[in-house]
């Protein structure tokens, strides 16, 4: 065989075991990228006085658990017209989704009291929240009262108290916390990554 064919059969081999070696390494951090994955959700306790956020992410491994990147109990004056407050309170939550950009929005679905105009009204800002998290094409979680106490508490029938003694436990906060709403609002995101795999 010619000497020059010798040469160049080398140079193929050489060549194709290094585009091999370069679509191994390709491959991987492909699928590191894939299994650590971020996944954020934002999570709202609904309302219109006070409005519990909390913004929680974890990797799609599940390895680093789930992180409390934001938390605010944002809160509307009784002063303003009603519908001024749904403007502000739907403002607030639009400005969080820019900043964050979670992929996910999970809320608490309305519990009916014996205070019916209460409720109709938290029916509203429920809308509002909704409204802007579709806008933002955020994909919508919600979840009953029972449903989060039994994701947090391990019980539906946990009290306040128990939400926020398991909240605690099961998400590091780095902040004092005034506010139950702050509180129910992380628990809704915790229930989220409980009951859902994928976004």
């Amino acid at each position: 065989m010619p000497q020059n064919d010798i040469v160049n059969k080398n140079i193929v081999s050489q060549r194709d075991v290094f585009l091999l070696i370069i679509f191994k390494v390709v491959l991987c951090i492909f699928v590191l990228a894939g299994y650590y994955v971020i996944m954020k959700i934002l999570a709202i306790d609904p309302g219109y006085e006070r409005v519990g956020v909390a913004m929680l992410k974890k990797t799609a491994s599940g390895s680093g658990g789930e992180k409390l990147i934001y938390s605010d109990c944002f809160k509307t004056s009784a002063k303003l017209a009603f519908t001024e407050r749904l403007y502000l309170i739907g403002e607030e939550i639009e400005r969080i989704i820019k900043k964050y950009k979670p992929k996910a929005f999970a809320i608490e679905k309305l519990y009916f009291n014996t205070n019916q105009k209460t409720a109709t009204m938290v029916s509203e800002a429920r809308g509002v929240f909704i409204y802007i998290a579709l806008k933002n094409k955020l994909k919508i979680f919600e979840y009953t009262p029972l449903q989060i106490k039994a994701a947090v508490c391990g019980d539906g029938r946990g009290d306040k108290k128990q939400i926020i003694t398991m909240v605690k436990k099961l998400i590091k906060i780095n902040k004092l916390i005034k506010y139950d709403d702050e509180y129910d609002a992380i628990a809704v995101g915790i229930a989220c990554f409980a009951s859902e795999r994928n976004f």
